[in-house]
């Protein structure tokens, strides 16, 4: 392990026995199913940097690009356009100015508000190749729940950086105003693995348009090795589900500690069950999550389900600062996982994502000491009896007293939350679902949701009889739009059947 600038490095392929990771019986069957689950090799070879919030993120990302010679690839959900955002636009426009190839992808529902067209367009007359994901067509009114929500940087076929960060003012914070930076991970790579990084890029690069020239890509053979550290580059995309099956597979395999810090967790079924069943096995599962968000109102939501949790002897921490927004596992002190992807349903299935999972005691070790320090800083939420009817509450218990859940100051109205309110509408769903179909047994943390969506229900009947106008006209126009998707995609077809000379299927009866 080595110090630059206080940031933790690992690449010396020069260390004990007891610093490098200890492989466990069934290490061999166990790397085969992490392989096959996330869809990603583990890549040995590589030089890992942890990275922690934008004051060790941000500087050394802004030398990655200014220190560029050939390519600089670039994918965030948000690119805000503020001093931050025009901190990062002028090293861009500078590389490109001097003939490098320089080619950004943005989310549009990311930037919805946040970033002008005249911001983009000074990017292209510079130079600069600029793609936005999935802006709202009228063709596809539901295609907008898919989102890239993945925050990288890949520059020369040399170095790579995976985080939770996006480029806004938020993650530095204002202390003139005393507005505290925003709590995120990153890590940077060295190595055979920023191939995969990079392969990452071109596969959303083509989604959205052409794909990348033929030999612009690196490849694992022509990246020498630059450490020790094996890792493998998880990109996650809509539908695929890898890192959802990894992270249920860790959970599964973990025998001594199970780590977890998460801007917007709401687990499904299957994943708190792999917690609970963990935590009842004697793992040690703790789970760190925002005292105060970024959306306020769908905290609750997050707080619906923490019971099932605790009640398995699951440790629930909430941050007291200003925004937690890391994304984080770390297990048995020699796995680790950094990267854009939360755990909730709109990262594990509908999302393009990017995580590095790392599997290295070093790596480990540091981010649990990282994770040692913010839970100084956090509340642990516990059950404790109340005296009348048996029923519990939430309290805090680290700092004696109620939970600290005041909103911060530079919260509310910021983006790149659009996911969990996804996973928090999703998890009403689900609990509607299964009151209706008797599908699973009912957990009583989820009477609050029945009831909520119940009133929520009841609100609606009634607005509709004394009102009816009130909700038949928002529907027609979601009909008509739906309506109108449809039919132009089966115009879209026949013509495409037609333009290929496909005969049209015909019913045969046979005598």
């Amino acid at each position: 392990m080595a110090f630059h600038d206080g940031i933790m490095e690992f690449r010396s392929p020069a260390h004990t026995a007891a610093s490098a990771n200890v492989p466990g019986p069934n290490s061999a069957l166990l790397d085969q199913a992490f392989t096959r689950a996330a869809g990603a090799p583990l890549v040995t070879g590589n030089g890992v940097r942890l990275l922690k919030d934008a004051t060790e993120n941000y500087p050394v990302w802004l030398a990655a690009i200014r220190g560029a010679q050939h390519k600089i690839y670039f994918e965030n959900y948000i690119f805000r356009e503020d001093d931050i955002g025009a901190e990062f636009a002028a090293a861009l426009k500078s590389k490109a100015r001097d003939g490098l190839r320089v080619r950004v992808i943005y989310d549009w529902l990311g930037g919805l508000g946040k970033t002008s067209r005249r911001f983009w367009r000074a990017l292209r007359e510079a130079g600069v190749e600029v793609r936005c994901f999935n802006p709202l067509r009228s063709s596809s009114p539901f295609d907008w729940v898919h989102r890239d929500h993945r925050k990288t940087l890949a520059v020369d076929g040399c170095v790579g950086y995976i985080s939770g960060l996006c480029v806004d003012q938020l993650w530095a914070g204002r202390p003139e105003r005393g507005i505290e930076p925003w709590r995120d991970t990153g890590i940077e790579v060295r190595g055979p693995a920023l191939c995969d990084i990079e392969h990452a890029f071109a596969h959303v690069w083509g989604v959205i348009g052409t794909a990348l020239p033929d030999g612009e890509l690196a490849s694992r053979d022509s990246i020498a090795p630059a450490g020790d550290v094996a890792v493998r580059i998880v990109a996650n995309a809509p539908g695929a589900t890898g890192l959802f099956r990894l992270d249920q597979l860790i959970a599964a395999a973990a025998r001594r500690t199970l780590w977890l810090t998460d801007a917007y967790f709401a687990g499904v079924p299957p994943y708190v069950q792999a917690l609970r069943a963990a935590a009842l096995d004697g793992v040690d599962v703790r789970l760190l999550v925002p005292g105060a968000s970024d959306i306020p109102i769908l905290r609750p939501l997050s707080q619906y389900g923490y019971r099932p949790l605790l009640e398995a002897g699951i440790r629930v921490f909430e941050w007291k600062g200003t925004m937690l927004h890391a994304k984080t596992a770390v297990s048995d002190c020699c796995w680790a996982r950094v990267g854009s992807s939360n755990l909730n349903i709109a990262s594990w299935v509908g999302n393009y994502e990017l995580d590095a999972v790392i599997e290295d005691a070093r790596v480990a070790a540091a981010l649990e000491a990282m994770y040692l320090a913010d839970l100084d800083r956090s509340t642990e939420i516990v059950l404790r009896p109340r005296r009348r009817r048996g029923e519990v509450h939430f309290e805090g218990s680290i700092t004696g007293g109620a939970r600290q859940g005041r909103e911060q100051p530079g919260l509310s109205g910021a983006g790149g939350s659009a996911s969990r309110a996804a996973a928090g509408a999703l998890r009403l769903g689900r609990t509607v679902g299964a009151a209706l179909t008797e599908q699973r047994v009912l957990e009583p943390a989820e009477a609050r949701s029945l009831a909520l969506v119940g009133t929520a229900l009841l609100g609606v009947a009634v607005a509709a009889s004394f009102w009816p106008l009130l909700i038949a006209l928002p529907l027609s126009v979601v009909l008509v739009w739906i309506a109108i998707a449809l039919l132009a995609r089966a115009y879209s077809l026949r013509r495409t059947r037609r333009a290929r000379g496909q005969p049209k299927m015909r019913m045969v009866r046979r005598l």
